[in-house]
């Protein structure tokens, strides 16, 4: 792909002591969106942070704030995250018995509305709603922690999604997350992904590094 690769990191890899500074460095460091990790231990074995956090850090960032919600039931948090100034909510399949009116239900607060697929959640689940969508993203772990290891199965998928979308001929982010680094990144645009969600590799090295560590994915 030649399109321009738009770096997302996850805040869940910053130092949670000085989370706003750390939000601060990391927009000036270039990225492009800002990636929010919401887990609720249940959906997912990790708890992070909820709709006051979000909201506490919205005047931080002019930058997108891209929430992913691993959170089950979604629906009753829905209006909170867009209330607290979440651009993008992203919602799996399995935490709601209604994926389309979930979608519907975001976009009804005028946000961009986006599906995530689990590593063993099948693309059918997304083809009757594709045309809703602003955003795919496939886990290239399981979600629930960071830094774990990338899972080079899901390349054969992500490249699936590029051509359904292309196909559509809509613009929809297909976004990656999951053991990204330098060389994954290669691979994952490669397959056809545009957003690269990054937390160890983005965050590493502290403020001074984040400039670089960006330029790193990007290249």
């Amino acid at each position: 792909m030649n399109d321009p690769v738009l770096i997302a990191p996850s805040l869940l890899a910053a130092d949670f002591s000085c989370l706003g500074q750390e939000l601060a460095a990391m927009d000036q460091a270039g990225a492009d969106y800002i990636h929010l990790d919401i887990m609720d231990g249940h959906f997912v074995p990790n708890i992070t942070f909820g709709p006051s956090v979000v909201a506490a850090l919205r005047p931080l960032s002019p930058k997108p704030f891209d929430a992913h919600l691993m959170i089950a039931p979604a629906d009753p948090f829905i209006e909170a995250f867009a209330k607290a100034g979440a651009d993008i909510i992203t919602v799996h399949p399995e935490a709601g018995p209604h994926l389309h009116r979930t979608l519907g239900l975001i976009k009804s607060f005028g946000k961009k509305a986006g599906v995530a697929l689990n590593p063993a959640t099948p693309l059918s689940v997304v083809e009757p709603v594709l045309s809703m969508l602003d955003l795919v993203l496939v886990m290239t772990v399981n979600p629930g922690f960071g830094g774990q290891s990338f899972l080079e199965n899901q390349l054969e998928r992500i490249g699936q999604l590029r051509r359904a979308i292309n196909a559509l001929g809509k613009t929809i982010d297909l976004e990656v997350d999951g053991g990204i680094n330098a060389q994954t990144a290669a691979l994952v645009r490669k397959a056809g992904a545009d957003v690269l969600v990054a937390g160890t590799a983005a965050f590493a090295g502290g403020p001074a590094q984040y400039q670089s560590n960006l330029d790193a994915l990007r290249r």
